[in-house]
């Protein structure tokens, strides 16, 4: 096998249970290098750490390359909004029931749809396109919603709840800003976009036809994303578990506040907390998105 060979038969589109093994070698260790450099930036908690090699290989093992670089990109823009501004983000802080240090729960809520829809992808033999606009999706809404957080925190103007509209402080759970939502309208764009590129040039390397249904890639991305994010911040703002610390005074997602006591519960479901609507925000982009890319291989 010639270099072109194993280089086809490594990174292409292949399902072959050998060249699925052969790519979950290596994206187990590209993970595990993505988690270690993670973990020394603390953008990865140990058991975030541990869950993003499982995470990361399992998506560029099952999904192929470009599933497993959509999933880098979404790590490593996040990580870095995370640390952007971070002195005037910790203002706020006290609202988050998690920082930028992400653990074992938050690397799960964010990609484990993500495994699931590239299990499903390798089951088909790659022969089901709609589960990539899938993929993008609940990439996108996580992302959208990620950068929305990092953002949108920073914006001068007081946000609202998404529902009932009223003002309220900064770092509030369900609350929307302007520069949120174009921050959240970005990032979900972003993936689209990327995943369009890729899509391009995986096209190019292995001399693959290209398929005109690719180019609605960013627009159902963007759009799926966007409203993940707008189920994130409804759930956020309704049935998310939301506390009150009375001695610090402050509202909080945190069950146990940073100060070390027990705040008061105020509303929500005890249950539902910041990485369980994290997870159904990613859901909801996947469903949009293949609603949308239906829609999108049904017009070719």
């Amino acid at each position: 096998m010639d270099p072109r060979q194993l280089f086809t038969w490594l990174l292409g589109p292949s399902c072959t249970p050998p060249a699925l093994a052969a790519r979950l070698a290596l994206g187990l260790l590209l993970s595990v290098g993505i988690a270690w450099a993670g973990a020394r930036r603390r953008s990865l908690s140990p058991s975030g750490a541990y869950g993003a090699v499982v995470v990361g290989a399992l998506i560029f093992g099952l999904g192929g390359w470009i599933w497993g670089l959509l999933l880098v990109a979404f790590f490593a823009t996040s990580s870095a909004l995370s640390h952007y501004r971070a002195a005037q983000k910790q203002a706020v802080a006290d609202h988050f029931a998690k920082t930028g240090c992400r653990d074992l729960g938050q690397v799960l809520a964010n990609g484990g749809v993500g495994v699931l829809l590239a299990a499903w992808y390798a089951a088909t033999g790659g022969s089901q396109p709609l589960l990539l606009f899938a993929f993008a999706g609940a990439l996108a809404a996580v992302n959208a919603d990620t950068w929305a957080t990092e953002l949108g925190v920073l914006s001068r103007d007081e946000p609202q709840l998404i529902i009932p509209g009223e003002r309220v402080p900064a770092g509030t759970s369900g609350a929307v800003s302007r520069l949120g939502l174009a921050a959240a309208a970005a990032g979900a764009w972003f993936i689209g976009f990327l995943g369009l590129a890729l899509q391009a040039l995986q096209s190019v390397l292995f001399v693959m036809p290209w398929s005109g249904r690719l180019l609605w890639l960013p627009l159902v991305a963007g759009i799926a994303g966007l409203s993940g994010s707008l189920v994130d911040s409804l759930l956020g703002a309704t049935v998310q578990a939301t506390y009150y610390c009375t001695f610090c005074g402050k509202e909080t997602e945190q069950p146990i506040h940073r100060c070390g006591r027990q705040p008061l519960y105020v509303r929500g479901w005890h249950w539902l907390d910041n990485d369980g609507v994290n997870l159904l925000a990613s859901v909801a982009g996947a469903l949009v998105a293949a609603f949308l890319g239906s829609l999108a291989l049904y017009l070719q």
